[in-house]
């Protein structure tokens, strides 16, 4: 059928023609042309080469960033200068977006506005004559309330909050809990708002004396604080901000947190003053509350009395008629080691405590059950900076108690039993030393602290059976 010669030539097939090379093809090539531009390809391919773009844009961007930087990137972001274009327009940012926040809130015509809807739409329960409304009432609550206010009362009338609160076997609610649960939310919101405009660097951090602004402009609208004299007025709010840097500023860094301060007890102590009218209050009630006129012209008058040479700061010596005498000296010794900064000379004033420590002090001794009072008690008590007593530890501190014990007239014990009891006390988890944790677990760690420093702390242990039946008798009287 195929014929063929020796010397290898061939001879075409009648009809058949040699097929070029493809890249020689002129179509090939304007296809890889049309294609290397793009204007060929799908949506997806187009997206996918333009996705490959970004990324590899972004890679080189870090890449660069990297080689700039070095090996450790930059974290820290300097603060506009103060009359830069870049601070007032924060500055400017700051107050729209606060102004913004405050119309949003509800004011005092608003809050009785929602009272009056609230009485008007609830029912009465017939047990206990409570005035109650079920979800029924809340929904056609929060429309009346909708419509006489507007809709920035809306937030508190969802169904996450009715369920909030304890529903009798109707699934009904009390309306003074929810109203008092609004009016919460309303007033926190307007401190935190304050807060906000006082806190220069925006950081969400109180300074000092930024607490202390704060302070100043709620004093006229506290009824307890109305009437307090312009030259105290100072004074009176440089104690009042230590409390809260005392509990809400642990590391003592200078600054506290705006969100710790809105959910401390001491923002709901200050409001006691608004609440209630002087005349309702009694002496003791002021005396309790830290920030009570009649307590912060105490602790003046105290800081006064005990600074015998009259230079502002009180020595040991000068301390230790604290209370009437009745700490030990161990204890002295060892707050002024712990807890008061050494001047930076040598001489004169290098070892005395300074006003605002002797608040911490004050502070410390007067909430000694809570964990910032017992944190800064137990340094002290940690003779040797170890974390831990051992039973050396308490009888060493014990024995200063024990001598004034004996002096005040008292019958003799025994430094060992006293020992014993406090293990019993505390249980801490080795028993072969005490923590701090142990004495916050034990829920005693006030009682423990004060039976090893002061004196009267131990007779009001010793006799606490008789002080809790003087305490008892009057009440059956009454």
């Amino acid at each position: 059928m195929y014929s063929g010669s020796s010397d290898g030539e061939g001879h075409e097939v009648p009809g058949q023609r040699k097929i070029p090379p493809a890249s020689s093809m002129l179509w090939v090539r304007n296809l890889r042309r049309f294609i290397g531009s793009g204007a060929g390809l799908g949506s997806e391919a187009l997206m996918e080469l333009e996705t490959k773009r970004i990324l590899l844009d972004i890679f080189k961007e870090k890449q660069q960033k990297s080689s700039e930087a070095g090996a450790i990137p930059s974290f820290y972001k300097k603060k506009p200068e103060e009359g830069s274009i870049s601070y007032r327009v924060q500055r400017l940012a700051k107050y729209r977006f606060l102004k913004k926040q405050s119309d949003l809130l509800l004011n005092a015509d608003d809050l009785d506005a929602m009272w009056v809807c609230l009485r008007e739409n609830c029912v009465i329960d017939d047990a206990t004559g409570a005035e109650k409304m079920n979800y029924e009432d809340f929904c056609h609550i929060a429309s009346v309330c909708a419509e006489q206010i507007g809709p920035k009362c809306r937030r508190f009338f969802s169904p996450s909050n009715f369920m909030k609160f304890e529903k009798d076997e109707q699934g009904r609610i009390a309306i003074l809990p929810f109203y008092l649960y609004v009016m919460r939310t309303v007033s926190l919101t307007q401190a935190r708002i304050d807060m906000s405009e006082l806190d220069e660097d925006s950081d969400g951090f109180l300074q000092p004396h930024e607490m202390e602004a704060y302070i100043r402009g709620l004093i006229p609208n506290l009824a307890q604080l109305r009437d307090m004299p312009t030259a105290f007025m100072q004074m009176y709010c440089r104690i009042a901000a230590h409390k809260f840097f005392f509990f809400c500023d642990p590391h003592r860094r200078g600054k506290a947190c705006i969100k710790k301060v809105l959910l401390s007890n001491c923002l709901q102590e200050l409001m006691e003053l608004h609440q209630e009218s002087e005349e309702e209050v009694t002496d003791t009630e002021q005396a309790e509350n830290w920030f009570s006129l009649t307590s912060a012209q105490r602790i003046c008058d105290m800081f006064l009395a005990l600074d015998k040479d009259m230079n502002g700061t009180l020595s040991k010596q000068e301390l230790r008629e604290y209370a009437d005498g009745t700490l030990t000296d161990i204890f002295i010794e060892r707050v002024f080691d712990e807890h008061v900064r050494r001047g930076k000379s040598g001489g004169g004033n290098s070892r005395e405590m300074d006003f605002e420590s002797f608040l911490d002090f004050v502070l410390a001794l007067e909430n000694k059950d809570t964990p910032e009072g017992l944190t800064y008690l137990f340094r002290c008590l940690d003779l040797n900076g170890r974390g831990y007593l051992t039973t050396a530890d308490v009888h060493t501190l014990f024995r200063d108690v024990h001598q004034k014990w004996i002096e005040g007239g008292n019958y003799e014990l025994c430094i060992e039993d006293v020992r014993d009891e406090i293990w019993d006390m505390v249980k801490p988890m080795d028993a072969l030393m005490i923590t701090l944790q142990d004495l916050l677990a034990c829920k005693q760690g006030g009682t423990v602290a004060s039976m090893l420093i002061d004196v009267r702390g131990f007779w009001a242990h010793d006799n606490r059976e008789n002080l809790l039946q003087e305490e008892e008798e009057p009440e059956e009287e009454g």
